[in-house]
């Protein structure tokens, strides 16, 4: 079973019209304070709301993650009954407007893009590349994550077919961190204290 952008879906019925995209920004901040008191009750992190339009009916899309001193996804079980609880939240919603919507939750995944600290922290022991500000590329592997940055041990590129070195370990501040990504491996993940399945395809229940 993957952990990995597992997705449910609930729908229900009623008619309205689309608003401007500056209310639905609002709504889905309105959305999100009204939901993330039921995420948290799960000990999940609410991680985002988005509301996408589609003539009268609007997809709810709400992304939940594990808190960022825990590693692996969220299994498709806790994603299934958290579901049916903010389905059953919005359906409760005093300011609604009966509009039909189509509920989606989701976990983040191994390709989510690393913007932020908390990302960083859920993906120690990952191996990531690395886009630095005035500085030279890096791939390495998480081995801690504070306030200030992230400290990888890096992977030197040798010949083709042999088993990549490792360098010093490298503290990379956040303020020169570009951007970040976690590398898709199917190997070191034993040693990483990984689960397999979290490296797996995405599946939906």
């Amino acid at each position: 079973m993957s952990n990995a952008e597992a997705t449910t879906s609930s729908d229900r019925n009623g008619t309205g019209t689309a608003g401007p995209a500056a209310a639905h920004q609002r709504e889905a901040q309105r959305l999100r304070a009204l939901l993330e008191p039921t995420v948290q009750a799960h000990r999940l992190y609410l991680e985002d709301v988005d509301i996408n339009i589609a003539g009268s009916n609007r997809v709810v899309h709400v992304v939940v993650d594990l808190p960022q001193e825990e590693t692996g996804g969220v299994g498709l079980d806790v994603i299934a009954e958290i579901s049916k609880e903010l389905s059953n939240v919005l359906d409760e919603d005093p300011q609604d407007d009966n509009r039909p919507y189509d509920l989606e939750v989701s976990s983040p995944g191994v390709g989510r893009p690393l913007t932020e600290a908390r990302h960083w922290y859920r993906a120690r022991g990952r191996l990531v590349k690395v886009k630095v500000i005035q500085g030279d590329d890096l791939t390495g592997r998480i081995v801690s994550v504070d306030d200030d940055g992230v400290t990888l041990v890096p992977e030197i590129a040798v010949k083709k077919g042999m088993k990549p070195k490792q360098g010093e370990p490298v503290k990379i501040p956040f303020d020169r961190i570009r951007h970040g990504k976690v590398e898709i491996e199917f190997s070191h993940l034993e040693e990483a204290g990984l689960e397999n399945e979290y490296n797996g395809p995405s599946e939906e229940a």
